[in-house]
């Protein structure tokens, strides 16, 4: 922790926003937009955090003034924590009781939230979330950190009622989270965040009210763009790209005995996002292109679990279950990794990767690894075609293993020129999403 003094002399930065930190993608952005401030800002920085997951982010030993809290809970993440401490799955009637109760708790949170500010607005302490809201009062500006923040639905898969009432808990928490920023006179800033699609009249009234709030909106693919613009929003904006380009790996050694070439496999999807007949073939047509692709072009397999978060279908369990499906297992192993450092390190080390998430897809490319995208979501798209790699993705509704081998194919087979492509974009991205952040504090600091 900083003395005071040194505190009180810093360009004062609070993100919001951020999520779980069993997913190391969501390690990546705030460890990457919390180091691009310190490289952008003259002078000494300080930050405090607000979040969901207080012991993950503490966990990362980033120098922090503080973590807190969001302003409003979001329902699954409050019940989750609960299904863990109470050991009950999420297919269980307990965790729908708790999550109803979350979800009414929610509104009774915004409404008290409301006079807690007004409270520490006119200077007194307030009596609910009150460190919260005084580390908004008292910054330079507040970050609503790079992700997907302002969204109803991923791009490729169904909504149902589960994800419907997910995406619109999470809009809300953050929607009143940029409100009470703005009521507490703060600038506010979005990082490099995909955005939409928006699927119902409540989604996009969250949205706009939302965004048309803030004071500087940066969008890291061009098909979000085109969402934000859409929308009519008025608040100054600008395309830029993924700001873990710019996240730097561990000093990291492979094990002696893992054969070259080597193919790193990060496979997942969203709980409740597929069907069991879906989430079944979806493993099943794994394993068979797999095996198909160690036999053809003789690489043997790793996989690397993105988002390990104990519940049913996280990418470690899809890994186990791909794996237990393989005619090759000799040839196929899993390798779980305790920091994003040493998961992007890892990425970097194999000679193609398969990911069906985005990050260890921007991990791996922005380590020139050529990479095939399963991609479920826009932002996923948007990405590569950022890259100039179209051809390298392939839609989750479109895997099969005939169509799986054929992305494989064509990536081990142009290897040589994706690298070049990648060593020609990369750094152009890389240098674009710096000066985008740098353009978006405006005279903040």
């Amino acid at each position: 922790m900083k003395s005071r003094c040194v505190y009180l002399n810093a360009f004062k930065v609070h993100i919001i926003h951020v999520g779980n930190m069993a997913n190391k993608g969501t390690q990546a952005l705030l460890k990457s937009d919390v180091s691009v401030l310190r490289d952008v800002v003259d002078g000494n920085v300080a930050f405090s955090v607000s979040t969901t997951d207080i012991e993950g982010v503490r966990r990362l030993n980033l120098s922090l003034d503080a973590v807190l809290p969001p302003i409003v809970d979001i329902p699954y993440e409050r019940t989750d924590v609960y299904a863990k401490k109470l050991e009950f799955t999420r297919a269980s009637v307990k965790y729908k009781v708790f999550a109803l109760g979350s979800l009414i708790l929610m509104f009774i949170q915004a409404l008290i939230s409301v006079y807690s500010a007004v409270f520490v607005k006119l200077g007194l302490k307030g009596f609910y979330r009150a460190d919260v809201l005084k580390y908004i009062k008292n910054s330079h500006v507040v970050v609503s950190y790079s992700d997907e923040n302002f969204k109803e639905a991923a791009s490729y898969l169904p909504l149902n009622v589960y994800w419907v009432l997910t995406w619109w808990s999470m809009l809300f928490s953050r929607t009143w989270d940029v409100l009470i920023a703005k009521f507490l006179g703060r600038r506010v800033v979005m990082f490099p965040n995909s955005v939409g699609p928006f699927r119902t009249w409540l989604g996009l009234f969250l949205a706009r009210l939302a965004l048309n709030m803030c004071d500087f909106i940066l969008v890291r693919d061009a098909i979000s763009y085109e969402v934000v613009c859409s929308l009519g929003i008025r608040s100054p904006k600008r395309l830029t790209s993924d700001t873990t380009l710019l996240l730097v790996g561990s000093s990291f050694s492979v094990s002696d005995d893992l054969s070259s070439p080597w193919v790193g496999v990060s496979p997942g999807f969203y709980a409740h996002s597929l069907s069991k007949k879906e989430a079944d073939r979806y493993i099943s047509e794994h394993a068979r292109a797999l095996d198909e692709a160690i036999e053809k072009y003789g690489f043997s397999v790793v996989f690397l679990p993105h988002y390990v978060s104990g519940f049913q279908d996280d990418d470690l369990k899809v890994s186990k279950r791909i794996l237990q499906w393989m005619r090759n297992k000799d040839r196929a192993r899993i390798v779980e990794l305790g920091s994003v450092e040493e998961f992007k390190a890892m990425l970097e080390f194999a000679d193609m990767v398969i990911s069906s998430k985005m990050h260890p897809a921007v991990l791996a490319t922005s380590g020139y690894v050529p990479t095939v995208c399963i991609t479920y979501d826009q932002k996923q798209v948007g990405y590569f075609s950022s890259l100039g790699l179209d051809e390298c993705v392939i839609l989750v509704h479109d895997v099969s293993c005939d169509s799986l081998l054929l992305k494989i194919g064509y990536v081990w087979d142009n290897r040589e020129a994706i690298i070049s492509t990648l060593k020609r974009r990369i750094p152009f991205l890389r240098a674009n999403v710096r000066e985008a952040i740098k353009n978006s504090l405006g005279k903040s600091y």
